[in-house]
């Protein structure tokens, strides 16, 4: 009796089907007309970024008697970073925020408390420009401002706002706690040493405060 041979049958479609086919987002980068579609959503993506960063970087209360006084605020809530409350250079603050003519180093440093109805400042440095970061109360911030009718450019700081604010050398600046309760807490910053009792300061400038 003949054995019966084995007849083997290769399926064609097992090759083809093991192959790694091009999925169709490959398929279309590969085509020119790619070319246009991607640098469309580059650009889209670009402008999001950029507005992100532009509104990261906008204090939420600023007006154009704010820039009059060379300074910039925030709510407690927007400079506040997590739960333990809010941190930051204001001298990198101030120069991200536009404030101009203030201390880009600091030579000499002052940290003080205003008390309520108290006044500090009322004077002008011929020698440093300065830089200011104040909190906690309800502030009158005069600034000297040759453009302004009166000669200088006011602004009140709420008592939950963080406020920087620049003066430049020539300048003279004062600060009024005009809160009932709270003391104003600040940080003066001067690119030069102060000495007081030299000419280089010009005391009592405002009669008014």
């Amino acid at each position: 009796m003949t054995p019966q041979r084995r007849i083997g049958y290769i399926n064609p479609q097992t090759t083809t089907s093991q192959q790694i086919r091009p999925s169709l987002v490959t398929w279309f980068l590969q085509r020119p007309q790619s070319i246009p579609f991607l640098l469309a959503i580059f650009l889209i993506l670009a402008w999001i970024s950029l507005r992100v960063q532009l509104v990261s970087h906008t204090p939420a209360h600023s007006s154009h008697r704010d820039a009059l006084a060379n300074l910039v605020r925030f709510h407690s809530s927007y400079v506040a970073k997590d739960n333990r409350g809010w941190l930051f250079d204001p001298i990198a603050l101030a120069l991200d925020s536009g404030v101009s003519g203030g201390a880009v180093t600091c030579a000499s440093l002052h940290v003080g408390e205003i008390r309520p109805g108290k006044l500090r400042g009322n004077h002008r440095h011929h020698d440093c420009n300065e830089t200011f970061l104040i909190w906690g109360a309800a502030t009158r911030f005069r600034l000297e401002n040759s453009e302004e009718d009166d000669g200088y450019a006011e602004v009140i700081i709420g008592r939950d706002e963080v406020a920087v604010a620049a003066s430049p050398v020539d300048k003279a600046h004062a600060l009024l706690n005009i809160d009932s309760v709270r003391s104003i807490f600040f940080i003066g910053c001067q690119d030069n040493v102060i000495n007081y009792n030299a000419s280089s300061t010009d005391f009592n400038v405002w009669k008014d405060l």
